[in-house]
């Protein structure tokens, strides 16, 4: 892929975790309206989607970290982009979250291998805020334009103004903070699971953000980006169409989503999309019961890798 082709948008690398105990997390299971209630799920087979996609991604050219978690306390560990992410410069954020069983997740060996294998100038750690019910769970909480340097959160519990804009004036992006809903009425719990934005174009459930001035005001800055806004029914966001990654692979750009999610789009949106990221979907319904689907399960590393030099030189 020539450099030509290189959006700060799109990672080519990515850490996964794949759960030997997975199951639907009760401790979130009252704001989660993606998850399904009294599912069970099946560590088994759970575990096995997840190999099959971090190999789907390596054969497409993207670099997967995949990391095990054997812990029976952390049901949620499959979606690691909740609890950190990474940034041009060199830099990691660490986010405060809020389902107790959910802080277990954060994990220093990952922490640990970014700085082996990438070139990391600094930490910011905002979990110390946990201690006074202030969370923000990363880019479920925020889906970020890096172009842009625009921070798209919906307010929900999961996501604090005060930790927000401490984010944003430490890593240089503007908040928009919105309401969103699902056709129930239920507030939207993640961000994440309404859009998803790409180097050329954005995926955006419109019709889930309750304010039309709002909507508009949203729709309005992305298309002045250069991007093609791409609407997504109610539907296909209950069918996780919004969950998406854009990731740099051998050939060019990708979009990661799953089977149901690709399954759901329309042919028209389809070719909107491949103009310029090639669609990768990727069957994950047992992670999907959890109420996350493809998105969610991968953390984007935005950082420089170490030449074999420095690589050598780390102690």
């Amino acid at each position: 892929m020539s450099m030509a082709d290189y959006s700060p948008q799109a990672p080519g690398a990515v850490v996964m975790v794949r759960p030997h105990h997975f199951k639907p997390n009760p401790q979130t299971a009252s704001d989660n309206g993606f998850q399904r209630a009294g599912a069970d799920g099946d560590a088994a087979r759970a575990r096995a989607e997840v190999t099959r996609m971090a190999g789907t991604l390596a054969e497409a050219g993207v670099r997967v970290h995949l990391f095990e978690d054997r812990s029976e306390r952390t049901p949620d560990s499959v979606f690691p982009n909740n609890w950190f992410s990474t940034h041009p410069g060199g830099h990691v954020a660490i986010y405060p979250m809020y389902a107790r069983n959910r802080q277990l997740e954060r994990r220093w060996d990952i922490v640990e291998m970014l700085k082996a294998e990438y070139r990391v100038q600094d930490v910011i750690d905002y979990s110390g805020l946990e201690n006074d019910g202030l969370y923000l769970e990363g880019t479920g909480a925020m889906v970020l334009d890096h172009l842009g340097r625009v921070a798209y959160a919906v307010r929900s519990n999961r996501t604090s103004e005060i930790v927000l804009e401490r984010f944003c004036a430490h890593f240089n992006f503007e908040p928009m903070i919105f309401a969103a809903a699902d056709r129930r009425g239920r507030p939207i719990y993640h961000t994440n699971v309404l859009m998803c934005i790409g180097t050329a174009f954005a995926l955006v459930g419109g019709a889930m953000i309750t304010d039309p001035a709002r909507r508009e005001e949203i729709r309005q800055r992305l298309a002045e980006s250069g991007r093609d806004v791409i609407d997504l029914d109610p539907d296909q966001i209950d069918n996780f169409a919004g969950n998406a990654l854009e990731l740099r692979g051998r050939d060019g750009r990708v979009l990661a989503l799953s089977r149901r999610a690709r399954d759901s789009l329309r042919l028209d949106q389809i070719a909107r999309i491949e103009k310029s990221a090639r669609l990768l979907p990727i069957d994950v319904p047992t992670i999907e019961l959890a109420g996350g689907s493809v998105r969610c399960m991968l953390a984007g590393i935005h950082l420089s890798r170490r030449t074999a030099k420095e690589e050598e030189a780390t102690p």
